[in-house]
C-alpha cells in the first residue's frame, strides 16, 4: 500500500518503510515570562542544510499567557481514502487561556503563519477547559480532550471542531465523563477508545503538591474505556496507587491490535492494557521503575522517575519513555508486549544532578551521574517529549513538560531555556546514542530564553497519526 491517495499513509508500515525522512521540526515553545507570546518554532533537521539544527522560523500566537502545551492535525492518515482533504493545519491547543491556534503549515512548511484563534469562551461555553491532546478522526473532525471543567475542576470531556469551519461544535461523549482527563486514542476495529487522567488543573496548574497526589479529589488513577460508536463510558479501571496519573497512552499501531501502553506518572510505571476474550479490557503493570535514595543536606527522601512520555515505533517493536526527575531516556523491546525487556537507557539530566543530590540507595546499581555537555552547552533540566522518526532510527528528546512544574523543578532551564537533542537508534538490536552534533538551546531566543514542549513533523509522525487499515 502506498501513501499517495489521501493525507497521510495507507498504514503504519507504509509509514515505516516508505516514508521519508524528516526535514523539518515543528515544536510548541512556552514563554516562562507570561507577559510574551507562546509560538511554534520551526527547525531545520536537515543535515545537509546550512541551517542545520537552527530555529528557521517562528510563528507566534499573538495573545499571552495561553500555555500551548501539545498539538495535533486538522486531517491525518486516519482520512487517507479521502483525497479531497489536506493536512495543511497544525492544531495548538492552549492549557490556561483554552485557546486554539490553528497554524498553516501547507502554503510555505518552512515559514507558518497564524491561520485561525477559536476563542477559549467557544469551548468554555460547552463546560470544558485546559484542552490537551489534538486528534483527527475519518470523519473530518478535531478531538480534543479536556482536563477540566469552565471552573478548572477535574472534568474528562472531548470538545469536537469542524475540520473545515474551524468552529467548537460541542463534546463528543453521550452520558456520564471521566472524573479527569488528559490523553486519549481510539481504535474503531475494536470499537474503543480509552483515555487517560491527570488531576484537577485549578490545583496542578500551581505546581507538584505531593500531598495532592493522596487526594482522590485532586489527581486520578484511571483508565476509562468508552464505546466508540455509541461513545459511551462503559469501562473504569482504577490502576489504584502505582498508576497515579496515567498520561500518555498509546494503542499499538497495528489497527487491529487490541493492546496498548499507558505510562504513570507519579510512581513511574508502565502498564499494559489488552482486551480479553469476553470483551472488556484489563491492565498489568509490565514495567516498574524503582525510585532512588537520595539525600540532601542531611535529609533523606525517595526520588520517584515521573515518567512523562512514551511512544511506541511505527513497526510495534520499541517502546521509549522519559523519567523526567530521574532524567534518563529508556527503550524497551516490546516484541512480546506482556514482557518488554530493556534495551537501552540514555542519561540527559535529572534532579540528582542538577540538586546536587547524594544516592544512598539505587535499585539499578547505576554509576556516579556527571552534566551532559552538547556543543559545549551544559544541558540544565531533564529529557520530557519525544518524537520518533518514521524509520525509528532518530529519536528527538525536548525538555519542558509544563511551565509552572520547570519553574518549580528545574529553575535554571526555565530562566535560561530548554532545549532538544537527538539519540540516534539501533533499530535492528536495539540501544540509543547521544548525537553529539546536534543541539537546539532556546536560551538565546530573540525574546527571551523559552521552553520547547511537543515536537510534530510536517507529514504526521509516530503519536499524531491513527491508523484504519493494516498493512
Amino acid at each position: 500500500m502506498s501513501c499517495c491517495k489521501g493525507p497521510g499513509y495507507a498504514s503504519p508500515m507504509a509509514a515505516f518503510r516508505n516514508g521519508p525522512r524528516e526535514q523539518l521540526l515543528y515544536v510548541v515553545c512556552v514563554q516562562p515570562d507570561k507577559t510574551k507570546q507562546d509560538y511554534l518554532a520551526t527547525i531545520d533537521v536537515d543535515p545537509k542544510s546550512p541551517t542545520y539544527s537552527q530555529v528557521i522560523w517562528r510563528t507566534h500566537v499573538g495573545s499571552v499567557g495561553d500555555e500551548i502545551h501539545h498539538s495535533g492535525w486538522n486531517v491525518c492518515s486516519s482520512c487517507h481514502d479521502n483525497k479531497e482533504l489536506k493536512r495543511d493545519l497544525l492544531i495548538l491547543p492552549s492549557l490556561h487561556s483554552c485557546n486554539i491556534f490553528a497554524i498553516d503549515v501547507g502554503t510555505d512548511p518552512r515559514k507558518p503563519k497564524l491561520h485561525k484563534v477559536i476563542d477559549g469562551a467557544e469551548m468554555r461555553s460547552f463546560n470544558c477547559s485546559f484542552p490537551h491532546t489534538a486528534h483527527c478522526l475519518a470523519t473530518g473532525e478535531i478531538m480534543i480532550s479536556t482536563m477540566g471543567d469552565k471552573d478548572e475542576n477535574g472534568k474528562g470531556d472531548f470538545v469536537l471542531i469542524d475540520a473545515k469551519t474551524l468552529k467548537v461544535t460541542g463534546t463528543w461523549t453521550k452520558g456520564k465523563v471521566a472524573k479527569f482527563g488528559y490523553d486519549f486514542w481510539y481504535q474503531p476495529y475494536h470499537d474503543v477508545m480509552v483515555s487517560t487522567e491527570w488531576g484537577t488543573p485549578k490545583y496542578f496548574k500551581t505546581g507538584f503538591h505531593p500531598d495532592d497526589v493522596k487526594n482522590p479529589e485532586r489527581y486520578g488513577t484511571s483508565l476509562n474505556v468508552y464505546k466508540w460508536s455509541t461513545r459511551e463510558l462503559q469501562q473504569v479501571i482504577d490502576l489504584g496507587h502505582e498508576g497515579c496519573a496515567p498520561l500518555e497512552i498509546r494503542f499499538l499501531h497495528d489497527p487491529k491490535a487490541a493492546q496498548g501502553f499507558v505510562g504513570c506518572a507519579v510512581e513511574a510505571n508502565v502498564y499494559r492494557f489488552y482486551k480479553t476474550a469476553d470483551g472488556t479490557w484489563k491492565t498489568d503493570k509490565v514495567i516498574d521503575v524503582p525510585a532512588k535514595k537520595v539525600s540532601k543536606d542531611g535529609v533523606q527522601s525517595e526520588l520517584n522517575g515521573l515518567m512523562s512520555d512514551i511512544l511506541l515505533s511505527l513497526d510495534d517493536k520499541y517502546l521509549y519513555f522519559t523519567c523526567w526527575l530521574h532524567g534518563d531516556v529508556r527503550q524497551y523491546d516490546i516484541s512480546d508486549p506482556a514482557h518488554p525487556k530493556l534495551t537501552s537507557k540514555v542519561q540527559l539530566g535529572g534532579q540528582i544532578i542538577e540538586n546536587d543530590l547524594q544516592v544512598v540507595e539505587d535499585k539499578e546499581a547505576e554509576g556516579p551521574l556527571k552534566p551532559v555537555v552538547v556543543k559545549g552547552k551544559r544541558l540544565h533540566g531533564s529529557p520530557q517529549m519525544l518524537q520518533l522518526s518514521l524509520d525509528g532510527k532518530r529519536l528527538y528528546v525536548s525538555s519542558s513538560l509544563y511551565s509552572p512544574w520547570d519553574k518549580q523543578f528545574y529553575s535554571k532551564m526555565a530562566t535560561g531555556g530548554g532545549w532538544i537533542v537527538k539519540l540516534d537508534i539501533d533499530t535492528e538490536n536495539g540501544g540509543m546514542k547521544l548525537d553529539e552534533n546536534f543541539l537546539v538551546h532556546f536560551g538565546d531566543e530573540p525574546d527571551g530564553p523559552v521552553l520547547p514542549h511537543e515536537m510534530r513533523y510536517p507529514g504526521g509522525d509516530c503519536t499524531s497519526d491513527i491508523w484504519l487499515a493494516e498493512d
